[in-house]
């Protein structure tokens, strides 16, 4: 019996890892072919952008951008106004000539006497050139490493600080999906939110908290000086993996069951569990309008192909999908009943909502709410909308390699 026992666990284990290395193999196709369809077809990184407007909303003024390259010059422009301090933090920070000009104005800040700190990710830029990554004295940098945490068991310790903040004086800040990178401008639709007024403490006081916990000994340490105003109509959530704090999968699923008549969301890898899921197919049918905006071809092809494991049940559970066109749509927003907004760094999927460093600006006011429902409507006229039936008719291979990778899920 003893032998029998042993023998049918080998087989399980043989038989784990056999699916595990189909999968993988199945992964590793779909790069390979990306990779040369990539080559042939590259993105022609056309679509509508809408231009910043100013929404006042509980004293603070908010702009949302929608293009890269005004949002770079808005960004560099305020950081050549600062004052007294620039936070800066980033995960993807490319060494070209977009990267080139934050760094140069960012140094030149604080070779005038402005109090400079950068945060960026190592593993984000493993790519990026040593020489990019050496830094002017006057900087405060702090490279958050590959491995951050006391235990080397504990996927904490490898969190990735996904986030992309700015804060200028304390009063001005900026926050979103956009990396630092001439890609971005010109060849992904992103959005990204500025705030000026009392509203920026939310990213200040982000920024702050994770230099503190994370700046080496030789690093000074930021004041905490809390909240002038406190207004929670405007809040940062933010996903601390450090503390096992990760309220921004909180925010959504509120929002989502709180809703009564509209739901639009976009994402650039959505991969929901099985709590959002549920969420949202409940909210049609209570009557709710679900919009789902994702891109057609992301730059993650393994993520598409997780992603399209849950097409049939969202279809057939009335959520409609919008796939974009030309172009990768990267932007993490919702905007809910046109009164509640959501703008941040989540993706919707495993490593965003429960894994990594997040940070989003939940908005509770309804003229921003309509301004991001314009950008939405703008969107959707180079979007193209998946239906039932089409979904239905694809080939028996593309349902094989879905059911495959599907479960590479829980590492995305």
């Amino acid at each position: 019996m003893a032998e029998h026992t042993r023998a049918l666990r080998r087989g399980a284990g043989y038989a784990l890892l056999g699916t595990a290395l189909v999968q993988l193999s199945a992964a590793a196709v779909l790069v390979a072919v990306d990779a040369v369809r990539k080559r042939r077809h590259p993105p022609s990184g056309y679509f509508p952008r809408i231009a910043p407007e100013v929404v006042h909303a509980h004293e603070s003024a908010l702009s949302v951008y929608t293009d890269g390259d005004e949002l770079y010059d808005a960004m560099l422009r305020d950081i050549r106004g600062a004052r007294d301090s620039i936070f800066f933090e980033t995960y993807i920070w490319k060494g070209d000539e977009v990267g080139e000009r934050f760094k140069t104005e960012l140094t030149t800040a604080a070779r005038r006497g402005v109090d400079v700190y950068v945060i960026y990710d190592t593993f984000a830029n493993l790519v990026v050139p040593r020489s990019f990554k050496t830094f002017d004295p006057a900087l405060q940098v702090l490279e958050f490493g590959m491995i951050n945490g006391r235990s080397p068991f504990s996927p904490r310790t490898y969190a990735r600080d996904h986030r992309k903040l700015l804060v200028v004086d304390e009063r001005i800040g900026y926050v979103g999906g956009y990396n630092i990178g001439k890609l971005y401008a010109d060849s992904w639709r992103d959005t990204h939110l500025r705030i000026e007024g009392p509203a920026a403490w939310e990213l200040t006081n982000a920024f702050v908290d994770f230099w503190n916990y994370y700046k080496h000994a030789d690093h000074p340490e930021l004041p905490d000086r809390g909240a002038r105003k406190w207004d929670a109509r405007i809040r940062a959530a933010l996903n601390l993996p450090n503390r096992l704090l990760f309220p921004v999968r909180g925010l959504y699923i509120e929002g989502i069951e709180r809703a009564i008549s509209r739901i639009a969301i976009t994402q650039g890898y959505f991969i929901p569990d099985e709590e959002i899921m549920a969420s949202l197919l409940r909210a049609v049918k209570r009557g709710v309008e679900v919009r789902v905006l994702i891109p057609e071809i992301s730059n993650h092809v393994v993520a598409d192909w997780v992603s399209r494991g849950d097409y049939a049940r969202l279809l057939r559970g009335g959520v409609r999908i919008f796939l974009f066109q030309h172009a990768m749509v990267h932007a993490k927003t919702a905007t809910i009943d046109g009164r509640w907004t959501t703008i941040g760094t989540t993706n919707i999927d495993r490593l965003s909502l429960t894994g990594n460093f997040e940070i989003n600006v939940e908005i509770y006011d309804e003229g921003f709410a309509s301004a991001m429902e314009e950008v939405f409507a703008s969107d959707l006229t180079n979007s193209r909308e998946l239906t039932l039936e089409e979904w239905a008719a694809r080939p028996w291979y593309q349902r094989v390699v879905e059911r495959l990778v599907h479960p590479l899920a829980f590492f995305l």
